[in-house]
């Protein structure tokens, strides 16, 4: 028994850690590119501050033409800009090219649907005060939609989890590739079985925690 819990926690931990990595640097990169798109989505639509539609309308597209695309089909696809960025297109590291890309509109979106919930009263008495574009975004917009944009970064994390047991499948490693490798090739049940309580207890802990800082930070 003890000699069988060495060997999973040998398979796990390695894995275990290439799946935060990916995470962690995924959500790290597309929150740094989606957040500025989602601001521009929201203050570019007509009769807002800084109005632009055409802008906003070829933004719109490309974000939804991205979305459209399945995680799977598009970590293929990437495969030549993975080996062009990081030199190679197998490994956690090289997973985390597509996986940047593929939740950057996602965060674009959920940014801009976080930021249409402020109300429009708030910017209104902000542009009266003589505020400006900038401020705007990062003294009223930003700050009273943060409880909605944490929930918004719980659920891209979330969601990236996912992304990354998928990127598994194709050598991107960490806990799907594990999952593949023993508990699918090999049959080995109970290495399927740990991976799978391991990624629930991971989503429950970003879950809980989300929940716990958005509900801090929601002066309501």
């Amino acid at each position: 028994m003890v000699e069988n819990f060495n060997h999973l926690y040998s398979l796990l931990q390695p894995s275990l850690f290439e799946t935060l990595y990916m995470v962690f640097f995924s959500t790290l990169f597309s929150v740094i590119l989606g957040l500025p798109l989602g601001v521009v989505l929201v203050i570019s639509e007509k009769n807002h501050v800084w109005e632009h539609k055409m802008l906003n309308g070829v933004l719109g597209y490309i974000v939804n033409i991205m979305r459209s695309l399945p995680f799977i089909i598009l970590i293929i696809a990437i495969f030549p800009l993975s080996r062009i960025i990081v030199g190679t297109a197998i490994g956690s590291t090289a997973a985390i090219v597509p996986l940047s890309i593929a939740a950057t509109p996602f965060v674009a979106r959920i940014v801009e649907s976080s930021l249409k919930e402020v109300p429009w009263g708030i910017v209104e008495a902000s542009l009266a005060m003589g505020a400006t574009t900038k401020e705007i975004i990062f003294r009223v917009l930003i700050p009273e939609a943060l409880p909605s944009l944490i929930m918004g970064l719980t659920l891209t994390i979330i969601n990236l989890i996912g992304y990354s047991a998928m990127a598994g499948a194709i050598g991107g490693g960490g806990l799907g590739d594990l999952a593949i490798r023993y508990g699918y090739q090999r049959f080995q049940t109970d290495v399927l079985i740990w991976t799978i309580i391991v990624l629930i207890i991971i989503v429950q802990v970003i879950q809980s925690s989300g929940n716990k800082i958005s509900k801090k930070l929601d002066k309501r």
